[in-house]
């Protein structure tokens, strides 16, 4: 069985980027937030879920109502706690079987909020992708056309990189730094695990 190697950092802080590089690698990467979204539509443990806590109007028929769902969940700390509750084990127990099926020595788990759900904790190692704050400011107002003021909002809700690298077993640098140099050098201190 493969290790499972968490990859995560705060918005803008490029861990997509760094993963479609560790794919170009020849690494399989799971991503949480797709995988999240699929099965908020088809798994129906989670749809009831959904519907017990936020109501029926939750769904339009199959189709989640996204924007319901965040107007509940960025106003209110409990609902969005009652709805990760909800959601990840159903993403943890998908990501352990597509973890179980692939043949190489390790898999990585893409993963915006990893730390602070505990799952990190069911992989083998985490590691934290991180840049400067106006770096990740900058990327996050061009990739979402958002404002300053609503990046700046967005990160609030999460935890700094310094909490979350406590937790880290290693640190990728996503700035001026050489990536591959670092994710080469990650790839050789996992085998060597």
């Amino acid at each position: 069985m493969p290790l499972k190697v968490g990859i995560t950092g705060g918005i803008g802080s490029g861990k997509s980027y760094v993963c479609g590089v560790l794919e170009k690698m020849g690494y399989p990467v799971y991503y949480s937030d797709q995988a999240s979204k699929r099965l908020t539509a088809t798994n129906p443990d989670i749809r009831r879920g959904l519907i017990d806590l936020l109501g029926d109007k939750i769904f339009d028929g199959n189709e989640l109502n996204k924007s319901l769902l965040a107007s509940r969940i960025f106003s209110d700390d409990t609902i969005r706690e009652q709805v990760n509750q909800i959601i990840h084990p159903v993403v943890r127990a998908d990501f352990k079987q597509w973890a179980d099926k692939q043949q190489t020595p390790f898999v990585f788990n893409e993963a915006a909020i990893l730390i602070e759900t505990g799952s990190y904790k069911t992989l083998d190692y985490t590691v934290l992708v991180t840049a400067d704050k106006e770096t990740r400011i900058q990327r996050t107002m061009q990739r979402d056309d958002s404002t300053r003021e609503e990046v700046l909002a967005r990160m609030a809700k999460q935890w700094d990189d310094e909490d979350k690298a406590r937790y880290a077993d290693f640190i990728i640098y996503n700035d001026e730094r050489p990536l591959l140099a670092q994710l080469e050098e990650l790839e050789v201190r996992l085998q060597n695990k």
